[in-house]
């Protein structure tokens, strides 16, 4: 039988980056989770933009095709704004507009520093949760 705890990796992905190496998984889930990684943090003096980070980091560590899928209270609910430590207000539009492919010039959190690019394969309501699910290009 397979040692679980084996299969468990733990990180702090306010200061690190994803345990794993550069293209080496085929699917990341985030459930309940990127609401509470800030959009912008001031550390020792620097201005640091989190959420872009981590996306950053989910891109890397996906294989090319790879999936990333999302389970996120999102806007227009209450569920999404009442719990003090949702602090990245997730909506509709911010994984097509700002991490898919947009135009020629990519995707607009590029202006941001996102390197990644990602299609769009669906989203779906689930009460107030936000089902989004995306394929690396």
């Amino acid at each position: 039988m397979a040692d679980p705890s084996r299969a468990v990796l733990a990180a702090d992905l306010f200061h690190q980056t994803i345990p794993l190496g550069d293209g080496s998984i085929d699917v990341v889930t985030a459930h309940q989770f990127l609401e509470h990684v800030p959009r912008v943090a001031l550390l020792e003096g620097t201005t640091r933009l989190p959420f872009i980070e981590l996306m950053n980091d989910i891109h890397r560590v996906l294989i090319p095709a790879g999936l990333l899928f999302s389970a996120t209270p999102a806007f227009p609910f209450p569920a999404a704004l009442q719990d003090p430590t949702h602090v990245n207000i997730i909506t509709e539009e911010t994984f097509p507009r700002y991490f898919c492919q947009q135009t020629d010039s990519g995707p607009w959190a590029r202006r941001y520093g996102f390197q990644g690019k990602f299609d769009l394969v669906g989203q779906a309501w689930c009460g107030w949760t936000l089902l989004t699910l995306m394929r690396k290009i």
